[in-house]
């Protein structure tokens, strides 16, 4: 079975591949260099397609800094050192908007091209839920849409399905189901603002959420930080 993972180069759409491949799919992986400041990911992105077994990588371009109105695509700070309740309040300023739906839009169009009915994304509600493109309610929503927008669900070729494994686990979760799989989240990058090296932060919240979930989890962080090492920034 063909299916579409989105891959960002992160912790959790890596774990996404990981997951579709063991679950027997031939994966096609798309990146999208939407104007990032993290942009470093998209090179995490292909070593980790390549680490993983896709079919094929492919980047698309689509510069959302046109629109702006995020820190990762616009000259907003990015939050640093809050604490966990603190992110758990609202929605950040991280959040891009409509982001999710513009991907999956993309992952939809090349699924059509390659012939596949399985879409895969590494959506997670848990950790904090501060991004309303990662709800349950929005990804059944969106399956309805591919199914009623797309010349392969008119005319009954197949019926499109959005998977989203990693939606109900802990970051600790993903890590240990990750892990089982061989991932080196070495490779990966889930940091907002990187420096110039392409090292972590480790003070964004997807730096601190991610150094909890290694903690938790007892699996050692391989991440490189910009001011230490093993999640000690």
């Amino acid at each position: 079975m063909k299916a579409v993972v989105l891959l960002s180069g992160g912790l959790d759409s890596t774990t996404a591949l990981a997951l579709a491949r063991a679950a027997g799919h031939e994966c096609y992986a798309l990146s999208v260099d939407y104007g990032q400041r993290h942009r470093v990911e998209l090179d995490r992105a292909a070593a980790v397609a390549r680490a993983l077994g896709a079919v094929e990588h492919r980047v698309v371009t689509l510069d959302l800094r046109a629109i702006g109105g995020s820190a990762l695509t616009a000259d907003v700070a990015v939050p640093k050192d809050r604490a966990t309740d603190e992110m758990a309040r609202g929605v950040p300023v991280t959040y891009v908007p409509a982001r999710n739906t513009i991907l999956l839009g993309l992952a939809l169009g090349y699924a059509e091209v390659v012939g596949a009915f399985d879409l895969f994304i590494g959506a997670n509600v848990l950790d904090y839920s501060g991004y309303p493109d990662c709800r349950p309610e929005f990804l059944t929503a969106f399956e309805g849409l591919a199914n009623l927008a797309t010349k392969a669900g008119t005319e009954g070729a197949g019926r499109f399905r959005v998977h989203a494994p990693l939606l109900k686990m802990t970051k600790a979760e993903i890590i240990r189901a990750g892990a089982k799989l061989g991932v080196d989240y070495g490779q990966t990058l889930s940091c907002y603002d990187p420096d110039a090296a392409g090292r972590a932060c480790g003070r964004c919240d997807s730096c601190a959420l991610r150094k909890k979930g290694f903690a938790e989890a007892g699996v050692p962080d391989p991440t490189p930080y910009a001011h230490g090492a093993s999640g000690e920034p």
